[in-house]
Order: structure tokens, then C-alpha cells, then sequence
């Protein structure tokens, strides 16, 4: 078919740097903005009305993640999470040991928090992942060591959307301690609700960072799941909010916001999971059929349901998101908070890929509105796209 431009609205399918709010969760949002707007630190009635809503909301998260109220700590953002889990869980516990794990797929949160570390004397290993995106838990197991405090393992990658074995790793970890309380166990969720259990009863983490922006929630809100008994530093003072570990004024119409996309992406998650797992494996076989040299990125099936990762040998690609942006298709070269960096994917390069192909990958990310009509119109245009990129690419290379 020839390329034009798609006559209704756009193709949105990078559900995994952001999601639209859903209309319920405005809906419960709304008071809290103007009626209800009491400071919930504030000891009068429309103080104490704005922190039963914390209160509710906390006991609403604790239900979907199978925990206490009283251990969820929100935050401004998922990167807060994981700086607060790495840098606070860090210092508290320096006398324990300045050894610190992470894997080499992790979000940069996690990579800069632990950068900043070993700035401050702490040790940093990186364990490495298979050629499908599965940390290599032979290799973890080998690195924990008597002052190894802390393990970061991510719950499912950003990128190219492999899930990690949480649970194995959990055991792992557990055996190695040996009744003692570290090392610990933090995991970034942020991408799993609504596809993945968040049980931490069932995943036996320590820590859960998890944000709004990536469950139909609102931007700018985020938390993080602490274990009883586990001792953290925080890393913004000058208040006594949230148990005296994250200072600030609460945002209610936020917080209130997030339990509530996180209490329905969790009643919707097995059979949207289904819905988006037949979309995405009728996409990833189309593409392949159509463009055989595409080479599919992470774990063919312990992957995200709503997550295809091509990379497209000998192609820029930016220069297919530009052209599928013109044709009215939004998707990513890797995750949003490095889409203007220049430099490979980390993640790409960890799983063994050239510098070269790195920067020929396209993440395709499904949602709740992402339908079979407007995937086939996107494999309409993108084989075209490619052969029209590739022979521009050829042409340079004759000249």
C-alpha cells in the first residue's frame, strides 16, 4: 500500500513511557483538588479529612500488593522510589556493609542512585543478563557476598519488556542470608501492574518502587513498598510525612489518584493481559513475516503483554520514529526518560547487541486502547517505511 497519513487520530503505542488517566481516577481525583483541599498535615477537620484519604489510599495499595498500610511510602515520582530504595536502604545500613548488586538491565534511577554510591564508598557489582534479557542468577549468586546489603533487581525491563524471575531471585537471596536480614531485595515494578503480581507475599521482595504514569494514574506520583523492619534513611528532609522518610506535603488528589488506577489495573489485569498478549504475538509474527531481517528484543515469551522490541539492522531508529510520527504512529527508540540521549541502550548493549543495531530499535508498547484495526494499519505503513529507509541508507553507502 502506499504511505499517506492516517485520517483519524494518532496510533499512540508507547504505553510504556506513559499512560492516558483513566476517567475514574480523575473522577476520584477531582474534590481534592478544590473541595476537599486540606493540608493533610493540619490537625482541623479538613486536615484530618484530606489524611483519612491517605489513609484510605494506602490501605487501598496495600490490599493490591498483600502488605501493610503502614509500609507504603509515596513519593513524587518512580525515580524517587528507586533513590529513596537504593540511597536510603544504603545509607541507614552502611555498618552492615557498603556492598551493593544491580543488574545491568536496571532504569537509570537505579544506575545513577547507585553511581552516587560508590561516590560515597560503597561497592557496586553489576550482574549480567542472558541474550533474551534474564538475569544470569548463576552469576548473582556468585557476586553475593558477607556485606552485600542490597540487590536490585528490576520486575520487568522498561525497554525490551523481559520479566525476571523476582520470585527465584527472592530464594536465592533468602538461602544466602540464612536467617540474618541482609542482603535485601529491591525491585522496580513499575511497568508490572496490571500485567503481573504484585503481591509481595508471592514475589518475597523487601522494597517495590511502582508510579502512577504507568497504570492510568497521574504524572508525578509514585511510592514505594518498605518491609517492616527494614531501616532507611531519607533523602528529602524538613518534615514528618510518611513516617517521618519522605518530607513534603503530601499531594492528595495525587495519592488518592494512584490507589485508585493501581486498585483497577489490578481488577483488570488478567483479561486485558490476555487481550494484549494475542495482539502483541499477532504483531510480533506480522512483522517478522514482512520484514524477516527485524530481530525481536527480550524474552520471546516471559516478556510483557503489551511489550514488542524490534531492533532493524543497518536503519537509524529515530529516522523510523520520525516517519511513523508523520504517519500519525507515536512510538520509542528505548525508554522516555533517555529519548534525547544519543548514546546506544544500555540495555541493548547488555544483552549483547552492536552499538550499530542498538541505534536501529523501535519499542512498540500497547494499552487499553490499542485495537487489532489500528495495529494492522501500522503494519500497513512500517514495512514501507523500512524499505524506503533502507535503500536511502544504500544510496549513501554507493555515493
Amino acid at each position: 500500500m502506499s504511505i499517506t497519513a492516517q485520517s483519524d487520530s494518532s496510533v499512540y503505542l508507547d504505553y510504556s513511557a506513559t499512560t492516558p488517566l483513566d476517567p475514574r481516577v480523575l473522577k476520584a481525583m477531582m474534590p481534592y483538588f478544590d473541595k476537599r483541599y486540606g493540608n493533610p498535615s493540619s490537625l482541623y477537620a479538613s486536615g484530618r479529612r484530606a489524611m483519612h484519604a491517605i489513609k484510605e489510599a494506602k490501605s487501598v495499595v496495600a490490599k493490591v500488593l498483600e502488605c501493610s498500610a503502614e509500609e507504603i511510602i509515596f513519593t513524587g515520582s518512580g525515580t524517587e522510589s528507586d533513590n529513596l530504595a537504593l540511597l536510603g536502604v544504603a545509607r541507614a545500613n552502611k555498618a552492615n556493609g557498603r556492598h551493593i548488586i544491580i543488574s545491568s538491565i536496571e532504569h537509570k534511577a537505579v544506575f545513577e542512585s547507585a553511581h552516587l554510591l560508590e561516590r560515597e564508598g560503597f561497592e557496586v557489582s553489576v550482574a549480567p543478563v542472558l541474550s533474551n534479557g534474564i538475569i544470569d542468577t548463576k552469576r548473582l549468586s556468585e557476586m553475593l557476598r558477607d556485606d552485600t546489603v542490597l540487590v536490585s533487581v528490576m520486575y520487568a525491563n522498561n525497554e525490551i519488556g523481559t520479566v525476571e524471575p523476582i520470585r527465584e531471585i527472592s530464594k536465592l537471596i533468602q538461602t544466602f542470608r540464612g536467617g540474618k536480614q541482609f542482603p535485601l531485595l529491591h525491585t522496580d515494578a513499575c511497568q508490572a501492574p496490571g500485567f503481573l503480581s504484585l503481591s509481595v507475599l508471592e514475589t518475597g521482595v523487601d522494597l517495590m518502587t511502582l508510579n502512577g504514569s504507568k497504570m492510568y494514574g497521574p504524572k508525578g506520583i509514585g511510592f514505594l513498598y518498605k518491609k517492616s523492619g527494614v531501616r532507611i534513611e531519607p533523602i528529602i528532609v524538613g518534615g514528618g510525612q510518611e513516617g517521618g522518610v519522605r518530607a513534603g506535603t503530601q499531594s492528595v488528589p495525587f495519592i488518592v489518584g494512584c490507589a485508585e488506577a493501581l486498585r483497577i489495573a489490578d481488577l483488570m489485569r488478567d483479561k486485558e493481559s490476555a487481550r494484549l498478549a494475542k495482539l502483541r504475538d499477532y504483531f510480533i509474527a506480522s512483522v517478522k513475516k514482512e520484514i524477516p531481517e527485524a530481530i525481536l528484543n527480550g524474552h520471546p515469551i516471559k516478556r510483557l503483554p503489551g511489550n514488542v522490541h524490534f531492533s532493524f539492522p543497518n536503519i537509524e531508529g529515530e529516522s523510523i520514529l520520525l516517519m511513523l510520527d508523520s504517519m500519525g504512529v507515536e512510538v520509542a527508540t528505548g525508554s522516555a526518560c533517555s529519548a534525547r540521549d544519543l548514546r546506544p541502550s544500555h540495555v541493548l548493549l547488555a544483552i549483547g547487541q552492536s552499538a550499530e543495531l542498538a541505534h536501529g530499535s523501535i519499542r512498540f508498547s500497547f494499552g487499553r486502547y490499542t485495537t487489532l484495526k489500528k495495529l494492522k494499519y501500522v503494519l500497513g505503513v512500517l514495512p514501507e517505511i523500512i524499505k524506503k529507509l533502507r535503500s536511502l541508507s544504500a544510496l549513501e553507502i554507493c555515493l
